[in-house]
């Protein structure tokens, strides 16, 4: 029994010892892991930035140097107010560079005083141009732009005047661009001024307004009319319409009232002027108030107004375009109508740019959300019946002659051309450009009813409302004669 015993204490000692290794086993490698997992979070913290926020040495600068002056071996007078700054950051502006290198008398004055040549500098400006000199970054605001980039135009600073150039472009709306296209000009900004005169193209039909209309110049005015990438909504009309109206503001500014009212304005305004011309037997424009628009109202396609009858009768009613205009243009309608009818003229043969550009009839249209839509655009285009249909993202251009009933007469010659050019463009709330597509110049031939798709739109580029704008071509230009008195006929 005691042998027994003693064998099943020794069994159980040896259980508690094997049980008590294999503990330690498992609490070494325990340990070993919890060593490991320490080791590895010591690595990620000692390779992971931390994100306190250190003053940087271009604010210390900016603060030491030009906020408080330190050390400053220079005072700059303008404006009735001095600045107490540093000549070596003075040197970053090619305006006292030159001043300091150079013979001038100020390069040994420890005090200067500039002249201020230009309006649009203020004391404000010249605070953020010479701060520019003493820090990376400088903070913008499109309401003082214009005054910065003239101070930093004075002073030379390309880099600022870079980024008043590109806060300009960002910052194109109804408010700032008849101002921004002004001192782009003044001040050498040829890529702001592109910028401003195609947003104006883009948006003068588009998104009309009373405010654009009253700030728009003679000169700015002329220039969009004239072109051929001005966003016609409507037809040419719609342009002479918005002639009307801005022709009112200009000659009466203190108007205020809502675009919708306008044009009633704007006509009944006429109307009393219309009796005083009617004495002096003058249209409106050859008329002392109305003479200076005499330049804009030239570059009307009045071809396309006065081959519809409403509008016609609508330009005689004004009797604001000149009689001999008018005649002139019908005398033009006629003779290319006989062209199109007795010598078969089936339309543009090759593009000539410059002929398409400055003749081309201009119309447009508004789709406000995606569906299906078919028009035309009104007037007397020659017998060339087109029938433009948007559906399931595509464009089609058809030659209607007889399966719809139509207004005009319609030509029934096998084959027809036309010239055209397709633009779509979708703007944000500023009147920014959000997407565009443009067919480019073309020549389409077409049949009898035929249709043709002349654009395929990508689905996830297609913002609404959506505007259309198309240049059209339909008749070929009018061939000069080889000598003068030549006629069709033939002798016998």
């Amino acid at each position: 029994m005691g042998a027994w015993s003693s064998r099943l204490i020794s069994r159980e000692k040896v259980q508690e010892t094997t049980g008590s290794c294999e503990c330690r086993k498992r609490r070494r490698n325990s340990e070993c892991q919890c060593e490991s997992d320490t080791d590895d979070e010591q690595e990620r913290l000692l390779n992971t930035p931390r994100r306190k926020k250190l003053k940087s040495t271009s604010k210390y600068i900016y603060q030491t140097l030009f906020l408080n002056g330190e050390n400053s071996d220079i005072k700059i007078c303008a404006l009735g107010q001095e600045w107490s700054l540093h000549k070596i950051y003075l040197c970053q502006s090619g305006y006292f560079s030159s001043m300091f290198s150079g013979s001038w008398k100020e390069s040994s004055m420890s005090i200067i005083e500039l002249e201020i040549p230009d309006h649009n500098i203020d004391p404000e400006a010249l605070q953020v141009a010479f701060g520019s000199l003493y820090r990376d970054d400088v903070l913008i605001k499109p309401s003082r732009v214009i005054s910065i980039l003239a101070a930093a135009c004075m002073l030379q600073l390309d880099g600022l005047i870079q980024q008043c150039g590109e806060t300009m472009k960002e910052t194109i709306s109804v408010k700032t661009v008849c101002c921004y296209h002004t001192a782009a000009g003044t001040y050498g900004l040829d890529s702001v001024k592109k910028k401003c005169l195609q947003w104006l193209l883009n948006n003068l039909m588009t998104h009309q307004s009373v405010d654009l209309f009253k700030e728009l110049s003679i000169k700015m005015m002329k220039q969009l009319i004239s072109s051929p990438d001005l966003f016609v909504m409507q037809v040419e009309m719609d342009v002479y319409t918005a002639l009307k109206k801005w022709m009112f503001l200009q000659l009466v500014p203190s108007w205020n009232g809502s675009l919708k009212q306008l044009l009633t304005e704007a006509d009944c305004w006429l109307s009393k002027r219309r009796r005083e011309c009617e004495e002096k037997k003058v249209a409106f424009l050859e008329s002392a108030l109305g003479s200076p628009f005499m330049a804009v109202f030239r570059h009307l396609r009045l071809q396309y107004i006065v081959g519809d009858l409403a509008s016609a009768r609508i330009i005689e009613r004004d009797a604001v375009i000149p009689s001999e205009w008018l005649s002139s243009v019908y005398k033009q309608q006629w003779f290319t109508m006989l062209r199109a009818e007795q010598d078969n003229d089936t339309g543009p043969q090759e593009i000539n740019k410059e002929e398409f550009e400055g003749n081309s009839m201009r119309c447009g249209r508004k789709l406000a959300k995606d569906g299906d839509y078919c028009w035309r655009w009104t007037g007397f285009n020659f017998g060339f019946d087109l029938l433009v249909t948007y559906t399931n993202r595509y464009i089609i251009f058809k030659r209607n002659t007889l399966n719809q009933p139509c207004s005009g007469s319609v030509s029934l010659q096998p084959r027809r051309n036309i010239a055209f050019r397709l633009r779509l463009a979708s703007f944000d709330s500023n009147g920014k450009v959000i997407c565009s597509r443009t067919s480019g110049y073309q020549i389409l031939s077409l049949e009898k009813d035929q249709e043709q798709v002349v654009m395929n739109l990508d689905s996830r580029l297609l913002v609404f409302p959506l505007y259309i704008c198309c240049n059209f071509l339909c008749t070929s230009p009018e061939r000069r004669m080889e000598s003068d008195g030549q006629t069709g006929s033939t002798d016998c």
